[in-house]
């Protein structure tokens, strides 16, 4: 630079304010005003100020920026004159070109030594980008001198080198707009971060840009550097469609569907970074998605891409979300501005905007960006003149289906997706003989044709997948549908019917009774296989639940599943009841039932996400007051489950990041906005949905299901609760699979071994007997209950699936106590020597 900050001589103009300064800083003093509590408004000699004309003011711009740049001023008074500062430059000010060239100088930007990184420092410390937005509006009014465009296109030669500083970008952009203001006509310089692959792919497609069709272009992507805020505004809305429209539309779609394709596909990238201090060090990590440049360019290109959406931008758009809002360890969402400006586009994409968004809102967990989704879904509904639900059941797509299927062919070879066990699977055929795979031929013939396959493939499954998650947590809404609806958005649906023509369905009629319904050979039929009456046009049609029925009924349903060999795509005939016990009828108004376990705090946020309910992780620094209880409302109720948890602090237990490792439970009640509602007055449905997620929390995250929590150390103040949960009595999701396994284990090769006795499954092994607990999967080895450790192998295939028939999917614990008890019939082949010396001793 020409000077530095203590040298730099001082602007006549300093004398004259001197006067005001020091009074409006006395002021201040008097008042003891800090910089946390400072509001202009408040003061005398701020009032004073506003009567003053633009001339006085614009002098006294220069004053304390002068003012501001001597260091021999502390912090806190150099903050009391910026804050003034930056008022002074969104009034009406009075100040010659030469004077904003001045005033840019002490910001720190003369021309002398000026570097990339000079300006930066500039920008950090003083309202460059105000000031530049004054000489704007001059610019407009009259031609600008020499001196100054000659000083603006030195400073913009200065800028013209790739960097990843937003605000570097944002001030090229603006000199470059106050030049074009002056009537300049050269192309707009634009240079994205070099950082990250969406930033090298911007500047290779301008660098290939022919000067032709560059201007439109250029134009187009200077404008994506400026964005910010949540949402595009008018006027950025005019200046794309104006770029836009000087380009030829295929090539705008075209280009727009590469790029958000690129973004879908770009990686979020982990980097093991080790600082290292005294005689020591420490490592952390790091994650790289976008810079904060590419990020801006990146929302620009979805706000300027919603007048173009078509299916594979907004299934791009749809992916690109999901990864914005990756949650990353102790740091958050790796892009959330960017995720929010994903679903702003989705919503503008019409109905299948729309599907997007609904399977979007059931893969998200934080509760944010659910209720931003949900009003972007809420707000689609009224503007159809229907509710949310049911713009989710008509968003939901078919992707080409017909009955479950799709037929796809390649010159002599046929491919049929389609749906088997909860999978979309593809199936080759050539001549009417089954393949394995895809042939290798095709891999050459026809690559586009095969990643289109792959791409259908896999979003038939995730479409499966979240309808299946949604229809799961619907039974605790008791939703009822008009028959009309239900045939049409879920009987009918290509995709839908193979999840619900599975599923027992009660019809309400007219008169106020009901029929319980399952679709058989055709037609629909009662628990015991017997057609029925078809449901009158004016029926309504329920999601059945049993606790709606008489336990004879419901084992009547479970005998015709078995009967007919018919697995349900979720647990309902199955499904595991929770009634009120006398305990809870003495208690009244709270369960006690789920109380004392000790979870996983991480692993019991994730489950509460995944059902529909709202947690906020419990941090050591906030002891947990905030955040004691998962909620769940239930609005179709006008009730709110909360089930309480609280920290265990013990032995230091929390992360690096502060955040408890585990959880202890409490009480689970249900309120209203007029306080705790008794637990008899909560409906049957209700009590039993929700003690059921808790029971799932508990099974799923308690540290009594890890069977290394107490080798690997734990928490030696709670090693009797993991061998009490581990080895204790059973609770409902266990009872039922104590069911479950009273019926398999006969017809199993384990049979001829194993036997259910009380709380185990028994296995006589060819070395040890052993006692498989039903709930934990947890094993003891006779005679003297020594414990048994094995570690699943969680990827391997579950031999339930392959052996026997099951009439429900999916039961982790299940599968493992299975795939243990096969492992131990034959313990005198076992390899493993950790098992073998446990079992040795």
């Amino acid at each position: 630079m020409a000077s530095t900050p203590e040298t730099a001589p001082a602007p006549p103009e300093v004398a004259e304010m001197q006067d005001f300064i020091q009074a409006y800083l006395r002021e201040i003093k008097q008042r003891k005003l800090s910089y946390y509590d400072l509001k202009l408004t408040e003061l005398t000699t701020y009032q004073e100020l506003k009567d003053r004309d633009a001339a006085y003011k614009g002098r006294l711009v220069l004053a304390l920026a002068a003012t501001i740049r001597n260091r021999d001023n502390s912090y806190e008074i150099r903050y009391q004159l910026d804050t003034l500062l930056k008022v002074l430059l969104r009034s009406t000010l009075e100040l010659a070109g030469a004077d904003y060239v001045r005033l840019l100088g002490l910001y720190g930007l003369e021309l002398a030594g000026a570097n990339i990184n000079s300006i930066a420092n500039a920008l950090a410390l003083y309202p460059v980008l105000p000031t530049l937005t004054q000489l704007e509006k001059q610019a407009k009014k009259q031609p600008l001198e020499e001196p100054v465009l000659d000083y603006l296109r030195q400073l913009l030669a200065v800028m013209a080198v790739n960097s990843s500083d937003n605000g570097l970008m944002k001030l090229r952009v603006k000199v470059q707009e106050i030049l074009g203001q002056d009537g300049e006509s050269n192309l707009p310089t634009v240079i994205f971060s070099e950082s990250d692959a969406f930033g090298q792919a911007l500047n290779e497609f301008v660098g290939q840009l022919p000067p032709s069709a560059a201007k439109p272009w250029l134009r187009l992507l200077q404008v994506w550097q400026k964005t910010t805020g949540a949402q595009p505004t008018a006027k950025f809305r005019k200046e794309t469609e104006a770029a836009v429209a000087g380009v030829e539309p295929a090539e705008v779609r075209r280009q727009y569907g590469a790029w958000l394709s690129e973004l879908a596909r770009l990686p979020v990238q982990e980097f093991t970074r080790t600082t290292s201090y005294g005689h020591g060090g420490y490592t952390y990590s790091e994650w790289h998605f976008l810079s904060d440049t590419s990020q801006a360019a990146a929302k620009g290109l979805i706000w300027s891409s919603m007048p173009l959406l078509d299916g594979p931008m907004l299934g791009a758009l749809a992916e690109l979300a999901v990864k914005c809002y990756r949650k990353i360890p102790a740091k958050g969402q790796v892009a959330p501005s960017l995720g929010n400006a994903c679903v702003l586009a989705l919503a503008q994409g019409g109905m299948p905007g729309v599907a997007h968004l609904s399977r979007l809102k059931l893969k998200v967990k934080q509760a944010n960006t659910q209720a931003l989704i949900e009003g972007h879904l809420e707000k689609a509904a009224q503007e159809l003149g229907v509710t949310p639900a049911e713009i989710e059941d008509m968003a939901v797509p078919t992707l080409g289906l017909t009955q479950g299927q799709a037929e796809y062919h390649y010159g002599d070879y046929q491919a049929r997706l389609h749906l088997v066990e909860g999978k979309a699977e593809v199936q080759w055929r050539k001549d009417g003989k089954e393949l394995k795979s895809a042939p290798a031929a095709l891999k050459k013939t026809h690559a586009a044709e095969l990643k289109e396959l792959k791409e259908t493939q896999a979003q038939v499954q995730q479409n499966l997948t979240a309808q299946r998650e949604r229809l799961d947590r619907s039974f605790v809404t008791g939703r009822r549908l008009p028959l009309a609806w239900f045939e049409q958005y879920y009987f009918g649906h290509e995709l839908l019917s193979y999840l619900v023509r599975p599923l027992i369905w009660r019809f309400h009629h007219p008169d106020g009774s009901h029929t319980d319904a399952l679709w058989l050979d055709e037609a629909w039929c009662d628990a015991q296989g017997q057609p029925v009456a078809a449901p009158a046009p004016e029926a309504q049609v329920q999601l059945w639940h049993p606790v709606l029925a008489p336990m004879a009924e419901v084992l009547a349903w479970r005998r015709l599943l078995d009967e007919r060999q018919l697995r349900q795509p979720l647990k309902q005939a199955y499904r595991e009841l929770y009634l009120l016990t006398p305990p809870e009828e003495r208690t009244g108004t709270y369960s006690n039932r789920m109380a004392a376990h000790i979870l996983r705090q991480h692993q019991f946020n994730s489950l509460t996400k995944l059902r529909g309910w709202r947690y906020r992780l419990m941090g050591a620094y906030d002891k947990g007051y905030e955040t004691d209880s998962a909620t769940l409302d239930l609005p179709a109720y006008g009730l709110q489950a909360q089930f309480w948890v609280s920290e265990v602090n013990a032995d230091n237990a929390w992360n690096d990041a502060g955040i408890w490792n585990y959880v202890s439970t409490d009480q689970v009640r249900f309120t209203t906005g007029h306080g705790v509602v008794p637990l008899t007055d909560v409906p049957a449905l209700v009590f039993s949905e929700v003690m059921r997620d808790v029971d799932l929390f508990v099974g799923v995250a308690s540290v009594g299901n890890d069977p290394q929590w107490r080798d690997n150390g734990g928490l030696p103040a709670y090693r009797n609760y993991w061998e009490s949960y581990s080895f204790g009595e059973l609770g409902e999701v266990a009872k039922n699979r104590k069911l479950a396994l009273e019926r398999l284990v006969p017809r199993m090769k384990i049979g001829k071994v194993s036997e259910i006795q009380d709380r185990f499954l028994v296995v006589r092994g060819k070395r040890r007997t052993y006692k498989i607990h039903l709930g934990s999967g947890n094993i003891l080895m006779e005679p003297n209950d020594q414990y048994l450790c094995i570690v699943p192998d969680r990827s391997a295939k579950a031999p339930s699936a392959a052996d026997v028939f099951l009439p429900f999917e999916g039961d982790a614990v299940l599968s493992i106590i299975l795939s243990k008890a096969l492992l131990l019939m034959d313990d005198d082949k076992i390899t493993d020597d950790t098992i073998n010396r446990q079992i040795g001793r």
